[in-house]
């Protein structure tokens, strides 16, 4: 998928970070609820950019992160430079150790099929220790999902000193719809308009 790989350095300009902050909080209360203790260390899987990390990282003392994507992983890193990064599909990620809690945020959407669904499931209870917690957080189940459009996007920061410079800019639309309601499948399609800094 291209927005994981070649469009991967564009993407803080599609999500921001800071747009985060107030799921990872509750998001971050729901594991440290369900724990038996201390969450001194957190899995999370399909991290992509590295965006839920970011606040989490304040609070978890250890985190590493997940992501099929190579490029989406680099862009944590320069997030989140603090935090291990392991390239593996969550279907099949073996990492040979337990953490305090699993995390799986909205790439959970991916998991097309229940066998996807199922064997992504074991991969965050297989690292998941006893009496820890493991939270997914999809977009959307069937019963709250809505069709429709978003738009977005933003410009990115220019450097300082730099006020004349044209900074590199990204506007997007998402459509979200689904063709065959009692499948496990939905289907989201983007357009987007990137500026490079050059104009």
């Amino acid at each position: 998928m291209r927005l994981y790989s070649e469009l991967a350095a564009w993407w803080p300009l599609l999500d921001d970070p800071a747009d985060y902050a107030e799921e990872a909080g509750v998001y971050g209360d729901l594991l440290a609820e369900a724990c038996d203790a201390p969450i001194e260390s957190l899995l999370e899987l399909g991290s992509g950019g590295g965006n839920s990390a970011s606040h989490l990282k304040g609070r978890f003392p250890r985190l590493v992160l997940a992501d099929l994507s190579e490029d989406m992983l680099a862009v944590s890193r320069i997030l989140n430079p603090e935090c291990e990064h392991r390239l593996g599909d969550m279907r099949t990620l073996r990492l040979g150790r337990t953490f305090d809690a699993v995390f799986v945020h909205d790439a959970v959407c991916y998991m097309t099929t229940e066998e996807d669904l199922r064997r992504a499931m074991e991969t965050a209870w297989v690292h998941c220790r006893p009496g820890g917690a493991v939270l997914f957080a999809p977009d959307y189940v069937r019963e709250n999902f809505r069709a429709g459009e978003t738009a977005g996007g933003c410009d990115e920061r220019p450097p300082s000193g730099a006020a004349s410079a044209c900074p590199r800019g990204l506007r997007y639309l998402e459509w979200v719809w689904d063709p065959e309601p009692m499948d496990t499948a939905y289907l989201v399609a983007f357009a987007f308009r990137l500026r490079e800094r050059d104009g």
